[in-house]
């Protein structure tokens, strides 16, 4: 890792205060340096959390900040959701000041090795599905990043034989300047975040710094069977592949239904994939992207396949929810792209009732458009997307505009049959209506689990009042 900075008696700002920016002020703090943690929002909005950021020592400017801000300061940490090119930033730079990412500032006290995970979709259960293997397989691990955790507050733990599985986002990597995982992975590059990077060429270029400081020493892992990864595959670091469709040569690749490591021209099986416990094509490449990647931090072919046989998936990726007269419900509100909504409806065979929208990421819904005729039997249209989506999706699909999560789990339960599947991948960001994504996901499952609880106590009903019809008609007939 690189060289410790010293941080006492640094003038630091630290922009925006949600989870990591929290986790950075703190961290700072508590290394001597001098904080200056600002905010959009006011006190009141920031759950409890100013109390605890006053008594570390850090200085607060809430309900909103300007460009002379930055002014004295010799480091300025955004959180992710501060866009890049925003005005304070932009004076920052202007003023020579660094600006850097959390994930770089954490990356300077981190211990032990680090695996970088990207891309565009399956990021979430892929990391989770890698620190699983490797905790399975006795590796000491920390699961951090985009994923939940901010890798900053992970270095407390970090020791020199410890291995971090770090979530990275392009938000992040984009502000990054020395940060060098020992292995990257790179899943996919399909359009997202256009809203924030304007163009896809801006996006990749982000996501592919992730390749940037790496050497010889290092690894990169890439999709083979991805157009737009392939092209932006590093020339330092050692590279492997894994494809579904091709063999590799360095990687791992489906021969027979058997999954395979090839590596130094050796061989290895590692399950069937029939065995693999999540579905959909895309949850096979995620597997195959973490065999390769725990396979060279150091574990087992059989701890591997032990351990994927064991995975139980993560919330809010394809996430089965309930059965109800066998409308079964799934919850994938993580598909917030074009790409993994396409994905998520691609893992079913048809009969789909999909919930679609939210806040626009300047998504391009005709790219739907086919699945959705083969696929499903309706889309119902939630939040401030509603009208894009319907006149960019209108003709292939029967569409109803139900506005509020709410209003599109009632109406799928009263048009759904037995055999369908109603799945919530809104192929849209969540903030229109929700904090985040997680919290559209568990709104869904508390929807779909009223509708459960209801459906049982009609049943109860029923039966209590088909016992008292019986025993009335007893005592009628035995009179």
């Amino acid at each position: 890792m690189a060289a410790n900075l010293g941080l006492k008696d640094k003038q630091l700002l630290v922009i925006g205060l949600a989870r990591t920016g929290i986790a950075t002020a703190l961290f700072c703090a508590d290394r001597g340096a001098i904080v200056t943690a600002t905010d959009t929002r006011g006190a009141e909005e920031l759950n409890g959390s100013v109390p605890k950021l006053r008594a570390a020592g850090v200085k607060l400017q809430l309900g909103g900040y300007s460009d002379g801000i930055v002014q004295e300061k010799e480091l300025v940490i955004p959180s992710p959701g501060v866009s890049a090119d925003s005005p304070v930033l932009s004076k920052a730079r202007e003023l020579k000041i660094p600006v850097w990412s959390e994930i770089e500032l954490a990356f300077r006290f981190l211990n032990g090795r680090l695996i970088g995970i990207t891309g565009s979709n399956g990021k979430t259960t892929t990391t989770s599905l890698v620190d699983h293997i490797l905790r399975q397989a006795g590796f000491s691990t920390a699961l951090a990043g985009n994923i939940g955790t901010p890798l900053i507050a992970t270095v407390g733990q970090s020791t020199e034989s410890s291995v971090t599985v770090a979530e990275l986002s392009s938000f992040q990597l984009e502000l990054i300047e020395s940060f060098r995982p020992n292995i990257s992975l790179l899943l996919n590059l399909t359009p997202d975040h256009l809203d924030r990077h304007k163009t896809f060429r801006a996006y990749t270029a982000a996501k592919a710094r992730i390749f940037e400081n790496q050497t010889e020493d290092d690894i990169a892992i890439l999709n083979l069977d991805d157009a737009a990864s392939r092209e932006i595959a590093p020339s330092r670091p050692q590279v492997f592949w894994f494809s579904r469709k091709n063999n590799v040569a360095q990687g791992a690749f489906v021969k027979n239904k058997n999954l395979i490591f090839r590596r130094d021209n050796k061989e290895e099986e590692i399950l069937n994939c029939e065995e693999i416990p999540l579905p959909g094509d895309h949850n096979l490449e995620n597997v195959l992207a973490a065999t390769i990647t725990a396979r060279l931090a150091g574990a087992q072919a059989a701890q591997i396949a032990e351990a994927i046989r064991s995975f139980a998936g993560v919330e809010h990726r394809l996430e089965f929810v309930a059965d109800i007269h066998g409308v079964r419900y799934y919850n994938d509100s993580k598909a917030t792209n074009v790409d993994a909504t396409l994905k998520a409806l691609q893992a079913f065979p048809g009969r789909i009732i999909v919930i679609l929208g939210g806040k626009d990421k300047d998504g391009d819904y005709t790219q739907l458009r086919a699945t959705l005729r083969e696929k499903a039997v309706l889309a119902l249209l939630i939040g401030s997307a509603e009208d894009k989506i319907a006149k960019q999706i209108e003709g292939n699909v029967a569409i109803n505009r139900s506005g509020t999560l709410e209003n599109a789990v009632a109406f799928a339960a009263q048009t759904s049959r037995s055999g369908d599947i109603v799945l919530l991948a809104p192929a849209c960001a969540s903030f229109d209506q929700f904090q985040n994504y997680e919290h559209r996901g568990r709104a869904f499952k508390e929807l779909v689990r009223q509708l459960q609880h209801n459906d049982e106590s009609r049943s109860r009903g029923d039966s209590k009042n088909t016992a008292n019809t019986e025993q009335r008609n007893a005592k009628t007939f035995g009179k």
